[in-house]
Parts: C-alpha cells; sequence; structure tokens
C-alpha cells in the first residue's frame, strides 16, 4: 500500500516548507556554533528540502546535504544538485570529512539514533562539530501527532512525554524524544567533547500569524525561561558536539 502524506509525516517528519523567524533563529545559532568551520565542508543530515543547507552554502565552503525522501531530494535538486538520498546510520563518506554537521530535529526518526550519531562523529574531522537540535522529553507536548487504536492523529498533544516510558512509546512509536541523560548516552564512548548544551523554546510563528501580540508575548516569555532552570520545559535540545 502506498504511503499517504500523512503516514510520512508521521515517520519522518515534515521539512522547512517556509522560512520565518524560527528558522532564522536556528539558523544564527548554528552559525555561531559552527565559528570558523562554517567555511569548510558542512553536512546536512536530514536536510529535507535545503532550507538550511542554502543558507549555510557560499562560494568558501562545500556544502551538501542527504534525506531519507526521495521524492524530497528530487524536489530539492531543482535548486540545488548537491543532495543525495540515503539514511543516517549508513552515511555515504569517508571518515573525518566534515567540519560541520547540522543534524536539525532528524535523530528522533530513524531507525537507530546511536548508529546515526556514531555514523556523524565518524565523517567529522578531529575538531569538527554536530551542530544538533532534537525533542526535549520535558516538553509539555508531543509535537509529532500519536497514534490511538490504530489511527494516526496529528498535532500537539499534551502529557504524552510526561507519561512512563512504555506507554509513552505505544502512542507514539513513530517518534524519540530526548532527557539530557538519554543524550549524553548516546555519545557515551564516542571520541567527542560536548561544548555546550542547553534547552530552547520555539518561535510560535504560528500562534504569532493567528494572533499577533498574544504570540509575541508569549514568544519573548518562553524565550526569556530559556536563561532559567525553567529551560528543562523547552521544545528542543541544542547540543554542540566537538570530535577530538
Amino acid at each position: 500500500m502506498t504511503a499517504t502524506h500523512s503516514d510520512k509525516a508521521a515517520l519522518r517528519g515534515e521539512p522547512s516548507y517556509v522560512w520565518r523567524d524560527g528558522q532564522q533563529r536556528r539558523l544564527q545559532m548554528i552559525l555561531s556554533a559552527a565559528e570558523e568551520r562554517i567555511n569548510g565542508n558542512i553536512l546536512e543530515d536530514g536536510c529535507g528540502l535545503g532550507s538550511y543547507m542554502s543558507r549555510l552554502q557560499s562560494p568558501e565552503n562545500i556544502t551538501v546535504g542527504l534525506d531519507v525522501e526521495f521524492e524530497r531530494t528530487i524536489e530539492a535538486h531543482q535548486t540545488n544538485k548537491r543532495i543525495l538520498c540515503g539514511v543516517g546510520e549508513h552515511l555515504p563518506f569517508p571518515n573525518d570529512v566534515f567540519d560541520l554537521v547540522l543534524s536539525n530535529e532528524v535523530i528522533e526518526h530513524v531507525q537507530s539514533d546511536r548508529e546515526a550519531v556514531s555514523e556523524i562523529v565518524r565523517t567529522l574531522k578531529p575538531g569538527g562539530r554536530l551542530v544538533l537540535f532534537c525533542p526535549n522529553r520535558g516538553y509539555g507536548f508531543e509535537t509529532h501527532g500519536i497514534f490511538w487504536r490504530g489511527k494516526y492523529h496529528f498535532g500537539n498533544i499534551p502529557l504524552v512525554n510526561y507519561l512512563p516510558r512504555s506507554l509513552r512509546d505505544r502512542l507514539a512509536p513513530h517518534v524519540n524524544v530526548y532527557t539530557r541523560a538519554d543524550l549524553a548516552k548516546l555519545f557515551n564512548s564516542l571520541p567527542v567533547k560536548i561544548i555546550s548544551k542547553r534547552t530552547i523554546f520555539g518561535a510560535y510563528d504560528n500562534i504569532i500569524q493567528r494572533s499577533p501580540k498574544l504570540g509575541k508575548a508569549l514568544r519573548s516569555f518562553l524565550q526569556f525561561l530559556e536563561r532559567t532552570p525553567l529551560q528543562v520545559l523547552g521544545l528542543s535540545h541544542f547540543w554542540v558536539i566537538e570530535k577530538q
């Protein structure tokens, strides 16, 4: 049976179709974390339609993208030829080739996050960095929807991530979610150093589009919380990891 768009959205997430404040904020965080590596070899692992990739590439670097969805790579090829179809657990690149790898809300969708992380580290040069965004289990909503009685329900579902892991994973078997301890375990025994780790809230562009004053107030308040211990309730982890 042919997979529907909803089926693929559940399994793989949705790429960035538009560029708004949320994407721009993440881009600035990526550039800050990259430092001089922005002028080297760059991989966006799970590039979707290449929105971030197109903004990272420059005459000074070589930027490539990889995505698991063949249809997306075909569409992305209309504007960028350096996009391959493949899986994160088996990157088609040699050892020690990239100065910077971006993984933006991707590892939660792969079959083996440990293998995907190991492959990223393998392909990084010593001194190269991984910039990683992934879902935080402390966030009050499961943003990838859930399965209930055999049917997928799209949307932001409250409190799912606070359930015991066994029950949470029955409702959302299609996507993982991480505590800080979960992420640290992924990198155990790998030759890396954690440069920074924090938790961030979203930009809430959809709410701002519907109710500008309310949305902007919500964004300001929640992003203020990133500077407090309540950042543990944020939407996503933002880690910068350097290969030793």
